[in-house]
């Protein structure tokens, strides 16, 4: 059981940051154009909250051990998604108006203005759903000799769920519902993950988690 949610959580994640990836390029498209750029910038600006998410995690993981204190991370990482629709607006909006309206936007900001947008909008939330692999392989690998099975499990199930959500996004979700359905529903499956986390942890306390 505690095998199978181990699994299911890092795949759930992988998934959502994939989702937040694709969809979110194609959400920032409406202001800042479907250019090279916009593209650029998001999938620059997922992989640095990867990095990020990856590094704090393991180190918060060394300190708590608990798998119940990533509710902590992933329950204001998906309101935040849930409130993408509303807040990412004034936020893209006041971006594209701090240039003088009666000037064309030099090649730079061009470049830099949707890197800057997806970072206010999307870095934190990708940061924290990267933080749960390392957390889990912490959480679930009591003995050394069994760290790299663990490990190799965990980030493969992690992997296989951005394939899942790159393929989803693109073929289903982006079709059949409103972008701004699509980070409402991500959101509210980025605090259900936090909510497994922690009902988890209050089941199995300091027990193995992972696989």
């Amino acid at each position: 059981m505690r095998q199978a949610a181990g699994i299911l959580i890092v795949f759930l994640a992988g998934f959502v940051v994939m989702v937040l990836e694709i969809i979110g390029a194609r959400f920032l498209a409406r202001d800042f154009g479907s250019s090279f750029y916009v593209w650029v910038s998001q999938i620059g600006v997922v992989l640095a909250a990867l990095a990020v998410g990856y590094g704090c995690g393991g180190a918060l993981a060394d300190r708590l051990q608990r798998l119940g204190w990533l509710a902590l991370l992933l329950v204001p990482s998906g309101l935040v998604t849930y409130c993408i629709p509303w807040f990412e607006p004034p936020l893209v909006n006041a971006i594209i108006q701090r240039h003088p309206a009666d000037a064309p936007i030099s090649a730079l900001w061009q470049k830099l203005d949707p890197a800057l947008g997806s970072a206010l909008v999307f870095f934190l939330p990708c940061a924290a759903l990267a933080a749960i692999s390392p957390y889990m392989i912490r959480v679930a690998a009591r003995q050394l000799t069994s760290v790299g099975r663990i490990s190799g499990l965990i980030y493969a199930a992690s992997t296989v769920g951005s394939i899942a959500g790159v393929f989803i996004s693109g073929y289903v979700l982006i079709e059949q519902m409103t972008i701004s359905n699509i980070f409402r529903t991500t959101g509210v499956l980025t605090v259900l993950l936090g909510v497994l986390c922690w009902v988890i942890d209050g089941w199995f306390g300091g027990e193995e988690t992972g696989p």
